[in-house]
């Protein structure tokens, strides 16, 4: 699908690429934008319209998209959000406020801030955001007739009771957790695991230090809900064990994840109400996903966010399209500060270790080593420990595409203070390459 305005910025009806083609090597169009593709017409100031319904499935992490009319359908588009922002949010804070301590005293601020009315946390916010975003990018250049939202709420205790295979929640049950007469998280996961290690079997009353496990880590989007929790002991969470080939690492969740359902059940209203301001003019229908489900039971297409937004709504057209996918991509990296570990020769083998691989045994200061002092191990420094602060924004990003020796590639990124670009495996002067187009906030995933 290519988006077309007319000469004073009329929305017409979307064409081809084949013909935009066309138009723009005549002269009679020029390129108005890119996301999605956008030409606006040197001639034409007017049009005929037809009815165009845009379906969207909004979502936490998947967002289907798809555009059509009673014929055709001219775009199908699912977009992922980042899963990261949190983690990203709280390095931003560290390192902030380890330079804040490195400076003269200032007064503290953060008994100063009031939060806003809306104010939302700022993952929830992103991808409240992609869904709007995603809406106004086609709603603006596409003369759309009506917007179908799914929207759906969600008892999470219900969903958690089906998927544990335990009776339904009544009444006080929905006051009275799995943390109900309990003061701690802590004590409520051990108390859930009769203060026992899930790895070696070895209780408290044995004489073992028992710790609380993630298991999905905080780094991959975990949460410290009760169903991502298990207890371990000291001697078994330890490091080591965190990574590949380690007893801690690739443990399954007891239950699923239901950031989605809450996610949707929190901002729905809110989504709608901005839609609704953005676009008084259209018609704003709202649907569900059980009537999502049985559309596309009757309509016998299988599962899938595209698949969710074409059975949406009054137009189901035989003639579909491929479905494109886009990643959401950070523009710009909140983190302008890293820490790089020194490394050292490994006594045992010869090989370079990062001093944090070589450890002295403790996992936390405030108590006796967890397993063995690696420290004896350490051979020569060869390199030390160093920070990186990036000053400046290098002029090529990841996934951009440029033209090196007459082919497209799409880099990887910049090394070497921005002078060389990193494309593969390879490293490429950047005076040897031109910019063809710049990446900006997506990039294509599968086509």
């Amino acid at each position: 699908m290519v988006a077309v305005l007319s000469k004073t910025g009329i929305r017409l009806m979307p064409t081809s690429s084949y013909r935009a083609r066309k138009l723009l090597a005549r002269k009679k169009a020029v390129i108005a934008g890119y996301r999605p593709f956008t030409i606006r017409l040197t001639e034409r100031e007017s049009g005929e319209i037809q009815p165009i319904e845009y379906t969207i499935d909004t979502g936490y992490y998947h967002i289907g998209n798809s555009v059509k009319t009673v014929k055709h359908e001219l775009a199908a588009v699912e977009v992922r959000t980042l899963m990261d922002e949190k983690l990203r949010q709280e390095d931003r804070h560290r390192y902030r406020r380890q330079r804040r301590s490195r400076l003269r005293y200032r007064a503290a601020r953060f008994d100063n801030r009031r939060r806003r009315e809306g104010w939302l946390a700022p993952s929830v916010r992103h991808r409240m955001e992609q869904n709007l975003s995603v809406l106004n990018r086609i709603a603006r250049v596409v003369p759309v007739s009506r917007i179908v939202m799914e929207m759906g709420q969600f008892d999470t205790q219900v969903l958690k009771a089906v998927a544990s295979g335990i009776p339904l929640p009544q009444g006080a049950d929905y006051q009275q957790g799995d943390r109900y007469g309990i003061a701690t998280l802590r004590e409520a996961v051990f108390t859930r695991d009769n203060y026992t290690c899930q790895c070696c079997g070895k209780k408290g009353t044995d004489g073992v230090i028992l710790h609380v496990h993630h298991i999905r880590y905080r780094s991959q989007g975990g949460t410290d809900a009760m169903s991502n929790l298990a207890t371990v002991c000291y001697k078994c969470h330890t490091p080591k064990n965190h990574k590949p080939g380690g007893i801690l690492y690739g443990w399954k969740l007891k239950l699923p994840s239901f950031k989605g359902a809450t996610f949707m059940t929190s901002v729905r209203w809110m989504l709608y109400h901005q839609v609704k301001e953005l676009y008084p003019e259209l018609e704003i229908q709202l649907t569900y996903g059980a009537a999502t489900k049985e559309q596309r039971r009757i309509l016998d297409v299988p599962k899938s966010h595209v698949n969710d937004a074409y059975t949406m709504g009054d137009f189901h057209p035989s003639h579909r399209v491929r479905p494109v996918i886009y990643q959401k991509k950070r523009r710009n990296n909140r983190v302008l500060e890293k820490f790089y570990d020194a490394k050292y020769i490994d006594l045992r083998d010869g090989k370079k270790h990062s001093g944090q691989e070589l450890f002295n045994g403790r996992t936390n200061r405030n108590h006796n080593r967890d397993t063995e002092n690696l420290h004896k191990y350490r051979g020569k420094k060869v390199s030390k420990g160093r920070r990186s602060i990036r000053r400046r924004r290098y002029p090529f990003q990841p996934h951009d595409l440029v033209v090196y020796r007459g082919k497209s590639l799409e880099t990887a990124g910049c090394h070497n203070k921005g002078t060389r670009l990193l494309i593969g495996k390879r490293s490429i002067a950047v005076k040897e390459v031109k910019i063809r187009q710049y990446c900006g906030g997506y990039f294509a995933v599968e086509i």
